[in-house]
């Protein structure tokens, strides 16, 4: 098994320099800014002597690239260009030698488990891949766990017991550097294949990783914590990438009852936040939830708790005057209209005829009171709705 396990891994780095784990990106990349790594993550469930089941992820940064199918022993690109740019013949090395691992690494797990002290049922957990900082290789890793726990780690060229992990990690490792080949395939494996694997990642995802989208945010009042007390809650949805930095605030000074939930995804690929707050009900005034994230270029979000009802129950004030004004002129004009003392065309007494009445002109007394009454009403409320305007 050694020895083909050798041969896989001399076919994978025969292509492409190893310079080019040290390869400088572009000024503008996301890796020029903050670390960002590519890990492989992998779960081994053994229930029994028989029975073990094997989950597999691979991540660049916070975003899920790869699966491993197990049933088919394939690897899965979830993304278009999760193959960085490695050719075909170098990612069909790569699967083989991934087939062999994910099949024989449990069948030793299982025939060491005496030796080693393995109660069933457990778990091991590996976390192998690299990490850059300003387009070079910063770091390696490969992490190893025992039920949840840290249990081991490869530095340099040796396997190395976590602190605290006892004797059994002691003895495990001791097993372990006894396999020179493999400590020489982990240790190119980690310094050459994951550094050119992941600069290619990071070139030809590049769009995807320099993606912004702006959070949209919002606060509310969740269920009631007790008597006296308020749950104010801070919604920031939309953002993209996944770091995001939500507090609520008073004035320039964090609240340290924040409560942050956890970051869920959307089904556009952008992320929701809930954080929370609670504090007695008279506390709240003044309070804001602020929201700092890369696609705002600087200028934070600042949600004000009292701010959004109060300038609703401003308008709705306003709208409510407006409406008793109108009401009001509208009855004042009807009553005017009745008033016959006020504007009425004067009515002539048939018993005395004269010559005024009998030349009583065309246009009514009436229709004049109304033009001048309309003018007058749509004078006010012309002025009514310039000092509408200005509120």
């Amino acid at each position: 098994m050694l020895l083909l396990l050798l041969l896989l891994f001399m076919k994978i780095i025969s292509h492409g320099p190893s310079t080019m784990a040290t390869q400088v990106l572009g000024p503008h990349h996301p890796a020029a800014e903050d670390p960002l790594s590519f890990r492989l993550l992998q779960t081994f469930s053994f229930a029994n002597h028989s029975w073990e089941y094997t989950q597999v992820s691979g991540w660049l940064g916070e975003l899920q690239t790869h699966g491993w199918d197990s049933v088919l022993g394939t690897i899965r690109f979830l993304w278009p260009w999760s193959q960085g740019n490695f050719s075909k013949e170098e990612l069909k090395n790569l699967r083989e030698l991934l087939q062999l691992y994910f099949h024989s690494l449990p069948r030793e797990v299982q025939a060491f488990s005496s030796q080693f002290q393995f109660e069933y049922p457990f778990e091991l957990q590996i976390s192998f891949g690299c990490r850059m900082h300003s387009g070079k290789v910063s770091e390696n890793f490969l992490n190893g766990a025992y039920q949840g726990s840290d249990f081991l780690s490869f530095q340099g060229n040796f396997w190395k017991p976590s602190p605290g992990a006892g004797s059994q990690a002691q003895e495990v490792c001791k097993v372990l550097n006894h396999y020179r080949v493999i400590k020489e395939i982990v240790q190119r494996l980690l310094i050459d294949t994951c550094p050119r694997y992941l600069a290619g990642l990071l070139e030809a995802g590049k769009s995807e990783l320099e993606r912004q989208v702006k959070p949209e945010a919002w606060v509310s009042k969740g269920s009631s914590p007790g008597p006296g007390r308020l749950l104010l809650v801070c919604h920031v949805s939309g953002f993209h990438p996944k770091p995001v930095w939500v507090m609520w605030m008073r004035g320039e000074q964090e609240q340290l009852g924040t409560q942050r939930g956890e970051l869920l995804p959307n089904v556009d690929r952008t992320w929701y936040l809930r954080v929370t707050l609670n504090v007695a009900a008279g506390e709240a005034v003044g309070l804001t939830c602020r929201v700092k994230h890369s696609s705002l270029g600087g200028h934070d979000i600042i949600i004000h708790w009292d701010g959004y009802p109060i300038f609703l129950i401003c308008v709705c004030l306003a709208v409510l005057v407006t409406v008793v004004i109108l009401v009001l002129v509208d009855s004042w004009f009807k009553k005017q209209s009745s008033n016959q003392s006020v504007c009425s065309p004067h009515v002539p007494n048939p018993a005395f005829p004269t010559e005024a009445n009998i030349q009583e002109p065309k246009i009514s007394g009436s229709f004049l009171c109304l033009a001048q009454k309309s003018w007058i009403k749509n004078r006010f409320l012309k002025k009514l709705k310039i000092s509408l305007s200005q509120l």
